[in-house]
């Protein structure tokens, strides 16, 4: 469990700066479909994990994806995400932000839009 939210993910080994730590994958669709899954699972009381590569494709791991699903946010993160491209396909894949403890939980900005203030999801980082 994680102190920030849900599961979390959590460092079996200690990670140096710079380090690949895990590809977010699962299943690759097009943007214009992301509400509609998202209230499918809703509906359903699924958690949904997405995470967006660019304006037209999105990473949709809810239901078979890698465990980078779990990884929470932070403001103060340990981790960055960057797409590359590999052989023509983009990949999401996340590094370490610096050294990474054994035990410690990983994190990374989501970089969520800026919302309205009565709208502002809290902050539990």
């Amino acid at each position: 469990r994680s102190a920030i939210h849900g599961r979390g993910l959590f460092c079996k080994r200690s990670i140096e700066a710079g380090e690949m730590v895990i590809e977010y994958s699962g299943v690759l669709v097009r943007s214009v479909l992301t509400d509609k899954r998202e209230k499918f699972y809703d509906s359903k009381g699924i958690g949904c994990y997405m995470f967006r590569i660019d304006d037209l494709e999105v990473v949709d791991a809810t239901m078979q994806g890698s465990a980078a699903r779990f990884i929470n946010h932070s403001c103060e993160p340990n981790c960055y995400s960057r797409v590359i491209q590999v052989e023509g396909q983009k990949h999401i894949v996340i590094f370490a932000l610096r050294r990474i403890l054994r035990g410690e939980e990983l994190t990374y900005d989501y970089k969520f839009p800026i919302e309205e203030p009565h709208a502002k999801l809290p902050c539990n980082c």
